[in-house]
C-alpha cells in the first residue's frame, strides 16, 4: 500500500511555503507539490515588495527565495509535480499528479490565482508579441518605447510605476473614473511626467500584424472610439483562482474562489484552502503567509 502522509500541500507560493514551515515545526509528515521550477509563486515576478512588514524594498524573487530557504532549513520535503485531480475518500485523499499519486489524510490547496484575460480580439493572437501579463518579466523589452497598462488596482499601478522607469510613455487605461490602488501608489504614479491615465475607457481590440501596434479604445461614458498607437500592452485586470484540479464538492463563491474563512477550513473534511485561492478581502503576500500558518493549525486540529 502507498504511504499515507499526514499532509499534502499543493502549491509553493507564500501560502504553501508558510504551510511547509509550520508543518515542519508541528512535526507533521508533509510534502509540498510544486509545478514550477522555482518556489515563490507570483511574488517572484514582482520587482519590489513594499508591503511585507520588516522587509521594505526587497525584490519579490529575493523574498520568495528567503521563504524557500526557511522551509529548506527545516528540511521540508518538496516534489516537482503538477496536480491533475484530487480524489476525496472517507479517511484519506488521493492527490493525482503527472508524476504519480500521493495519499494524505489532509490536503492544503495553496494554488493561488492566474492573470485574468481581457478576452478581446487580438489578445490571444499577439500574446508574447507585445501582449504581456508580467511587467517585471517583459518590461525590459520596451525600454524607450510607448506602452499601455490595463487596470486600476495595485498590480496595474505597480506595473505602471515599474515601466515608467524605462519607457518613454506609459498609458494607464482604466474603466472607472478613479483608481483602486493604494493611495501611496497612486500619488507616486500621478507625480510622473511620462504617465498618462485614460479614464472611463475599455479596450475593444488589440491591433497589429506580427506585433502590437495600437489599441482600439472605447470611452464608456461618451461612446467615443479611438485608436491609441503603442508598442506593448500589459494586462492587469485581476486574477482567476487556480482550482481546476479541485473537486466540485468543495464550495466556491461566484468568482470561483474556494470558500474558507481565516481558519482555512472548507466544507469538505480534510480539505483546506490557503492564500489567493480562497475567499478573502485582501490578497497580499502577508495574508497568504498567515493563511499557511492558520491552515496547518486547522490541519492539526483535524488530524
Amino acid at each position: 500500500m502507498d504511504k499515507v502522509h499526514d499532509l499534502v500541500i499543493v502549491g509553493s507560493g507564500p501560502a504553501g511555503l508558510s504551510a511547509a514551515i509550520y508543518a515542519q515545526r508541528a512535526r507533521l509528515d508533509a510534502v509540498v507539490l510544486e509545478k514550477e521550477y522555482i518556489s515563490g509563486g507570483q511574488v517572484v515576478n514582482t520587482s519590489e515588495v513594499d508591503n511585507y512588514p520588516g522587509l521594505p524594498g526587497m525584490s519579490g524573487y529575493e523574498l520568495g527565495m528567503k521563504l524557500r530557504a526557511h522551509a529548506d532549513a527545516l528540511e521540508a520535503r518538496f516534489e516537482m509535480a503538477e496536480v491533475k485531480d484530487i480524489i476525496i475518500e472517507e479517511t484519506q485523499n488521493i492527490v493525482r499528479t503527472d508524476q504519480g499519486d500521493y495519499t494524505a489524510r489532509a490536503v492544503i490547496i495553496a494554488t493561488g490565482a492566474r492573470h485574468r484575460k481581457l478576452r478581446v480580439p487580438g489578445e490571444r493572437e499577439l500574446a508574447g508579441m507585445g501582449v504581456s501579463y508580467c511587467a517585471t518579466c517583459d518590461g525590459a523589452f520596451f525600454k524607450g518605447r510607448t506602452v499601455a497598462v490595463i487596470g486600476g488596482g495595485d498590480v496595474a499601478v505597480g506595473d505602471a510605476l515599474f515601466l515608467a522607469r524605462g519607457c518613454e510613455k506609459v498609458y494607464v487605461i482604466h474603466r472607472r473614473d478613479e483608481l483602486r490602488a493604494a493611495r501611496s501608489m497612486q500619488e507616486k504614479l500621478l507625480a510622473l511626467s511620462n504617465v498618462e491615465i485614460i479614464w472611463d475607457t475599455v479596450v475593444e481590440e488589440i491591433c497589429g500584424e506580427d506585433q502590437v501596434e495600437a489599441l482600439r479604445l472605447k470611452n464608456q461614458k461618451t461612446g467615443d472610439i479611438r485608436n491609441l498607437p503603442i508598442d506593448g500592452v500589459f494586462v492587469a485586470v485581476g486574477m482567476d483562482p487556480n482550482t481546476d484540479m479541485v473537486p466540485a464538492s468543495v464550495d466556491r463563491d461566484e468568482k470561483g474562489y474556494l470558500v474558507a474563512d481565516e481558519n482555512c477550513v472548507t466544507n469538505v473534511k480534510g480539505i483546506f484552502a490557503a492564500g489567493d485561492v480562497r475567499t478573502k478581502t485582501l490578497r497580499q503576500i502577508v495574508t497568504a503567509a498567515a493563511d499557511g500558518a492558520n491552515a496547518v493549525e486547522s490541519v492539526q486540529q483535524y488530524l
